[in-house]
């Protein structure tokens, strides 16, 4: 699996030109009860409608200069039930593509991976994966962000754990205060439900922060606590996804693999050395985990 030859499915490409092609009407009520058409804009709308049979109503609001691409993209991701953001809403970084960016390039990657996972890994059996980088700066803590968005918006019950008890980052990125995390789930000082937060924005998502940082992040996440925590996971989430530090730091990932099963190894083009990827994946092996996939970032 990687951003250069994961097939995208005809459900996940196809999407916008399936959405532009249907529910004309409603999407004219969205835009009434968001206030951004006025009822006489409609009637407008309705009559150049009238006078170029086949014309979608956000084509012709469009035409009439009365809504921009945004409005219809907006009023689509509503009517399908497909939540993003638009730049300025929530208090997330522009990095979270998939919050403010969701018919762009870079998203369709995002969803190709998500598809590629479905097919290749997830199941009632396996809910859970670790998702890593092979070097600093890799990318993981970014494509992770944006896959656990992706994946609440296909409507799986998703958790985000940030599991890098050295330099965790998912907090910041999701905007979510307070101390605890999963560390002081780990060491006893803390409850699993009073951590896990709601991402607002996000229905189906959810986001276990990292907590405090202990003195020992490999031995918490060898213990048999960790392994508890994740099968206590795994019957209230579809999807549990892991953002582990990458492999030249430490050798976290590995404990976290042996809860999960599987790993996703993201590498970054110019950052990564190919030799690197080769000895990771012998020690993952050796470990008992299993490669679900590869991807390599070029952005």
């Amino acid at each position: 699996m990687s951003t250069q030859d994961s097939p995208k499915t005809g459900i996940e490409v196809s999407r916008r030109k399936k959405l532009t092609r249907s529910h004309k009407i409603y999407i004219g009520q969205i835009l009434l009860e968001k206030g951004i058409i006025s009822p006489e804009d409609a009637e407008r709308v309705l009559l150049l409608q009238k006078e170029n049979k086949g014309m979608h109503f956000g084509e012709a609001a469009q035409k009439l200069g009365l809504i921009n691409e945004t409005d219809v993209e907006l009023a689509l991701a509503q009517q399908f039930d497909y939540p993003y953001l638009l730049p300025g809403q929530g208090n997330y970084p522009p990095e979270l593509v998939a919050a403010y960016q969701p018919f762009s390039d870079q998203m369709e990657i995002f969803r190709a991976v998500r598809s590629q996972l479905m097919l290749r890994w997830f199941s009632e059996e396996r809910k859970s994966l670790t998702v890593v980088s092979v070097a600093p700066r890799g990318g993981a803590s970014f494509l992770v962000a944006n896959l656990a968005v992706v994946f609440s918006q296909l409507g799986e019950r998703t958790l985000l754990v940030d599991a890098n008890l050295r330099q965790p980052c998912q907090h910041r990125i999701f905007d979510v205060t307070g101390k605890q995390g999963l560390s002081d789930i780990l060491a006893g000082h803390a409850d699993m439900l009073e951590v896990i937060s709601k991402v607002n924005s996000f229905l189906e998502l959810s986001l276990l922060p990292a907590g405090t940082l202990p003195p020992n992040p490999v031995e918490l996440l060898g213990h048999a606590s960790f392994l508890d925590l994740s099968q206590k996971l795994s019957n209230q989430f579809d999807v549990i996804l892991y953002d582990a530090p990458a492999f030249s730091i430490a050798a976290d990932a590995l404990a976290i693999a042996a809860s999960t099963g599987g790993i996703l190894l993201v590498a970054r083009k110019n950052n990564t050395r190919l030799a690197d990827i080769n000895t990771i994946s012998e020690q993952i092996a050796y470990s008992g985990a299993k490669v679900v996939g590869s991807v390599l970032l070029d952005f």
